[in-house]
């Protein structure tokens, strides 16, 4: 039987290398990090087309939360927490579908006068209006334009054959999918809300302790900011810019508008947005003077101004700085800027950025007092 042979006891030779528990946990941080990081990128692209819409869901959802909550306190939800949060989701919802009704009923009322006037239009052409005629420049250009497409007889059959070609067949197909589209980021935004509604107390709860984590004793601060100038941006711009259409809407009605229940929403909507009602109540006093009423078109922008500078220089700046601690300029900065970058969604995401880094200026500056000036 062969001698067995054991190595000598001080032999030295490789080792495995074995981390020691600080560098591998170091190690194991920074992977979940980047793996982390990778999955919110992979997550966004997936969710790039509905993001607008999801953002969307996110800002109605904060503006009507503390009504939420009080009819939560009226009436305490059930086991499955459904009634609120589906009674809200279909107010948002007929929110957003009358006006499209309205404008359907109007245009249906509308639509034999207008088909009327099609008619004859067609068979005698459009004459020069007599508004024209007063212009203070190019009222020569202006007539001899209208007279050579639009007031001989046929011109719509001519405008008819100009369109009818294959890129304009193409454009009504993409402006078809284009609409379907929107329809399914509606439907995919109320869906969302539901959603939100139904589990807000704890996404909420999970969001500030995330953030805690995140960035520490400030953060949950950070997150109520942001949350609080959503509340002052809807207060001081649709609030506000429904306040305006209403006054204007009298002031229209009073002063012979044509459509003034139309025109009203449209002012609505429009004074929602900076420097958006001049365009509105301009609108309207045109309108008035094509009729050949100047003094009501004078009477609609001299109201339309008054109640517009009221509205921007006292009861916005108060609702909207008061609430996110913001001077006006900036509110009006992140406004401006919000709807450059991320169309009318950024009416709302544009203040609240701004509120946050404000917010993180004053802590490192040590300047946590509130504005002196707010316009």
């Amino acid at each position: 039987m062969p001698p067995k042979i054991t190595p000598p006891k001080n032999q030295t030779g490789p080792r495995p290398f074995t981390p020691s528990a600080p560098e591998s946990e170091r190690t194991q941080g920074l992977c979940r990090a980047a793996l982390a990081i990778g999955l919110l990128g992979l997550g966004l692209y997936i969710l790039s087309d509905f993001l607008r819409a999801l953002v969307w869901a996110v800002v109605l959802a904060v503006a009507l939360w503390p009504l939420y909550e009080r009819a939560l306190r009226f009436s305490p939800p059930g086991r499955h927490n459904i009634l609120w949060p589906a009674l809200f989701t279909g107010l948002v919802a007929l929110a957003l579908l009358l006006p499209v009704v309205a404008l359907a009923v109007e245009a249906l009322r509308e639509a034999h006068d207008v088909l009327a006037y099609a008619r004859e239009a067609e068979r005698n052409g459009i004459p020069v209006p007599n508004f024209v005629a007063h212009l203070p420049y190019g009222a020569q250009a202006v007539s001899d334009w209208w007279n050579a497409h639009l007031a001989h007889a046929g011109w719509a059959h001519e405008l008819t054959e100009r369109l009818n070609t294959a890129s304009n067949r193409d454009l009504g197909r993409n402006v078809g999918r284009g609409i379907v589209h929107r329809i399914v980021l509606v439907a995919f935004c109320l869906l969302a809300m539901f959603f939100l509604f139904r589990d807000g107390r704890t996404l909420a709860g999970r969001v500030l302790t995330a953030s805690r984590r995140l960035f520490g004793p400030h953060g949950e601060r950070i997150a109520r900011q942001m949350a609080a100038s959503v509340h002052g941006t809807v207060d001081g711009l649709v609030l506000v810019g429904l306040g305006e259409g209403v006054l204007l809407g009298i002031v229209y009605y009073f002063a012979g508008v044509p459509h003034p229940v139309l025109l009203g929403a449209f002012t609505a909507v429009a004074a929602m947005i900076p420097f958006g009602a001049p365009v509105a109540f301009g609108l309207a006093a045109l309108l008035l003077v094509a009729k050949g009423a100047v003094v009501p078109a004078i009477v609609v922008v001299v109201a339309g101004l008054v109640i517009t500078f009221v509205a921007d220089h006292f009861v916005r700046p108060a609702l909207i700085g008061g609430t996110t601690q913001l001077p006006f300029l900036w509110v009006l900065l992140g406004i401006l800027g919000g709807v450059e970058t991320f169309g009318l969604v950024g009416l709302f995401v544009g203040p609240a950025v701004m509120a946050a880094l404000i917010l993180l200026w004053r802590d490192f500056t040590g300047t946590n007092d509130a504005p002196v000036a707010r316009g």
